[in-house]
């Protein structure tokens, strides 16, 4: 078996030991003599596949007993309209800081589900430049709404490679971050953070479950002039077996936590992607002339390090030579275009390295 270098942003790599334990439980799990995509939800061999997700999740990002975790479908994108269906209250106001297309679709969706009760979602600032986003705006460049029912924010810009490298001060004000592409990366401030919501696709496991992790009061405090399956309430209550969840997603989720804690945690974890993200932009910086990074240096993302070439013929002839050497996902967003490298959770090292050597060559050649 060859395993390439995978660099695609989501569904992205998981860990091999993941994978090779799913390979030997899938026809039988437990000795129950069914694969775990058989099993109900409502039997002792999944509910304890769930649960130690749940725990694993709690024990790998340090999550306090304030907080909930919730296992949901949908994506990120149905949070874009849950979050303010939950939380933003009639008569109310929401703070949106829009710093990628990500960001920009869940402010365009708040302000559908809020216009129908009488309710507001702010732009209260868009780093969008002739439809591309570079950066990450500085405090001096916008206030936010003390008596705001939220602040929302994406934290890492997938398409552009932009990312938060430290949250704004909300005060008071509850601080709703969509984290699906670097949940699991670095450490969370949960005193600070009120709800995360993430897609698993990209560092905690395959697609199909998205992970909430919400303050307890604040799920409890929200709508109820909704459909209860639309409620986070409903979720908690239910410890997110409401009605059938993704039973394999999750269960390759507490696979994927699972084999990240075994590498060291997050401290370990976080520290390695710090490294790799360093390794590929100094890289790039070391040659400017023919590498180039469009994102402000102060906003670069960690996950994804977006770069041009000189010409889109050079782009080209660099992707189908990273091809043949292994190397797959580097073909830049569509609406983008470039390169792009998602370096997530599971992608080691040795495969940046790889890329790199890779780049300094064929800019040498």
């Amino acid at each position: 078996m060859t395993r390439v270098h995978n660099f695609n942003a989501g569904p992205a790599a998981l860990p091999l030991e993941a994978i090779e334990r799913a390979q030997k439980e899938l026809v039988e799990i437990d000795g129950t003599g069914m694969s775990i995509l058989e099993h109900s939800h409502r039997e002792a061999t999944y509910e304890k596949v769930h649960r130690e997700a749940i725990t694993l999740l709690r024990e790998y990002l340090s999550i306090p007993d304030t907080h909930d975790v919730i296992f949901m479908q949908g994506g990120a994108r149905m949070q874009f309209a849950f979050v303010p269906l939950n939380l933003l209250h009639a008569g109310k106001s929401a703070d949106y800081l829009v710093t990628g297309t990500w960001a920009k679709q869940a402010h365009e969706e708040a302000t559908l589900v809020a216009a129908s009760y009488g309710a507001k979602a702010r732009k209260v600032i868009s780093t969008e430049v002739d439809k591309k986003f570079t950066r990450v705006p500085e405090p001096s460049e916008y206030t936010l709404d003390a008596d705001a029912a939220y602040v929302h924010l994406t934290s890492n810009n997938t398409l552009f490679g932009s990312q938060w490298a430290s949250y704004p001060d909300t005060g008071s004000v509850p601080l709703v971050c969509d984290t699906t592409s670097d949940l699991g990366s670095r450490a969370m401030d949960w005193s600070k953070v009120a709800l995360a919501y993430a897609g698993a696709q990209k560092n905690l496991g395959p697609a199909g479950v998205t992970i909430v992790i919400a303050r307890k009061d604040l799920v409890a405090n929200g709508r109820t002039d909704i459909p209860g399956i639309f409620r986070y309430k409903a979720y908690a209550e239910s410890e997110s077996l409401l009605n059938t969840p993704p039973v394999f997603a999750i269960y390759m989720l507490r696979n994927t936590v699972r084999a990240l804690l075994d590498w060291g945690g997050l401290s370990v974890v976080s520290k390695e992607c710090d490294d790799k993200a360093a390794l590929l932009y100094g890289v790039i910086d070391a040659k400017p002339d023919f590498w180039r990074a469009p994102v402000e240096k102060n906003s670069r993302s960690k996950m994804n390090v977006v770069f041009r070439l000189p010409t889109e013929e050079l782009e080209k002839k660099f992707l189908s030579e990273a091809t043949k050497a292994g190397l797959v996902g580097l073909k830049g967003h569509r609406s983008v275009g470039g390169v792009r490298a998602s370096i997530y959770t599971a992608v080691r090292r040795s495969s940046v390295e790889a890329l790199a050597k890779l780049m300094e060559g064929f800019a040498g050649s």
